[in-house]
């Protein structure tokens, strides 16, 4: 089987291990095979030696939380993410991983109003206690009616997305909200753009995540205005389009997407202008998203948009280590991901944070669902200045 993988690429790792403390499933288990190194050597095996593809080799693959905490590390810069999407890719077109399921609950998420429906009977079956909400990774509670987000000006996009929309629309909305305070018009993508495809490429349905990247594309094409995104997964996915679909008008839209926070940090002399702070009295632990730090490399703008709102920032003493959500890793992998959770709260627990701040709404449902109190940064912002203004 040829997995189709650039061979500079898959040759470029030179095993050294420098990856390995940064490799969470390989912390856990102690496992070569569930490290960066181990699984590019038997992706050469199978792609240049022809090796069989072999139960344990779905294994090794399908433990990977493609965090890409792995790439920060590696001296020799090896694209694991992209070898790892293309393995991922060719498994799921040769139908071995990824099930029909699986695929079903991901295309959902292409149409809004489906998702949104389907959502608010999920909110109520939860009300009812009818779903094991632990064992699956879902919230304890869920909102049955999400209030409208409104266009208030033509500065910029504010990507709403799929699942952050239908769950944490309360997010979007205090995002905006500390747009405005900026100064910026805001106008939220909604239907015009619904979902980015990172769970799409994730679990190796490349074919998909081209079509919806055309969509989204399409969608907010017309002008150049920059595109905001409040959550780590998405904003790395759209970041991405140059390379997936490997066109100029494609690498020209990524280059409009921006962190709110990287976007929001050249912009705080005038945020804290317009509007007298008052700072939370909190004490705050950021946590920084697999793909805010290591593919995005923005996480640094989240403490400096943070610092001035709350009595304290403080940072975790992990080294960034994946909270081990993973988009859907925690429905697939739930034991590997409670292990890899467990890690990241012993490591609030240690900061004396009573807050933890996340930009990505995996991360904060998987946190919260540890007992951590969670909140997107702008939400904090947010309430800073909605205090002050009081």
């Amino acid at each position: 089987m040829h997995l189709g993988l650039d061979d500079d690429e898959l040759v470029a790792c030179v095993s050294c291990g420098l990856c390995l403390p940064h490799c969470p499933t390989f912390v856990i288990t102690g496992s070569d095979t569930e490290s960066p190194r181990g699984r590019i050597a038997l992706m050469r095996a199978v792609q240049n030696e022809g090796a069989p593809v072999t139960e344990d080799l779905i294994r090794s693959m399908e433990t990977c939380v493609q965090c890409r905490g792995c790439e920060t590390a590696c001296p020799s810069a090896v694209p694991f993410g992209h070898l790892m999407e293309g393995t991922r890719a060719a498994l799921a077109d040769a139908g071995r991983i990824t099930p029909r399921w699986q695929r079903l609950a991901l295309r959902m998420l292409r149409h809004r109003r489906l998702l949104l429906a389907g959502s608010t009977l999920l909110a109520l079956a939860i009300r009812l206690r009818l779903v094991p909400t632990k064992r699956l990774g879902l919230p304890a509670r869920m909102p049955l009616r999400r209030p409208r987000l409104r266009t208030s000006g033509d500065d910029v996009w504010l990507f709403t997305g799929c699942v952050m929309d239908a769950w944490q629309r309360d997010v979007h909305l205090a995002v905006q909200r500390v747009l405005e305070a900026a100064g910026a018009g805001v106008e939220p993508t909604g239907g015009v753009a619904p979902c980015c495809g990172a769970l799409h490429i994730h679990a190796g349905l490349e074919s998909e995540t081209k079509a919806m990247a055309r969509q989204v594309m399409a969608g907010l094409s017309g002008d150049d205005r920059p595109i905001l995104v409040d959550a780590a997964g998405c904003g790395a996915s759209l970041k991405d389009y140059g390379h997936l679909l490997g066109t100029d008008e494609a690498r020209a839209f990524s280059d409009r997407v921006y962190d709110v926070h990287e976007w929001l940090a050249e912009r705080l002399d005038e945020l804290q202008s317009r509007r007298p702070v008052a700072p939370l009295k909190l004490t705050v632990a950021v946590q920084d998203p697999c793909h805010l730090r290591h593919v995005q490399r923005a996480h640094h703008a989240v403490p400096a948009v943070l610092l001035p709102f709350v009595a304290e920032v403080v940072a975790l003493d992990d080294d960034g280590l994946c909270c081990g959500a993973g988009g859907a890793y925690s429905v697939m992998e739930p034991e590997l991901s409670r292990a890899i959770r467990e890690r990241k709260t012993a490591a609030v627990v240690r900061s004396g944070a009573s807050v933890v701040a996340s930009a990505n709404p995996g991360c904060s449902l998987h946190l919260a669902a540890a007992g951590l109190e969670v909140r997107h940064p702008l939400e904090l912002v947010d309430q800073a200045l909605s205090a002050s203004r009081s």
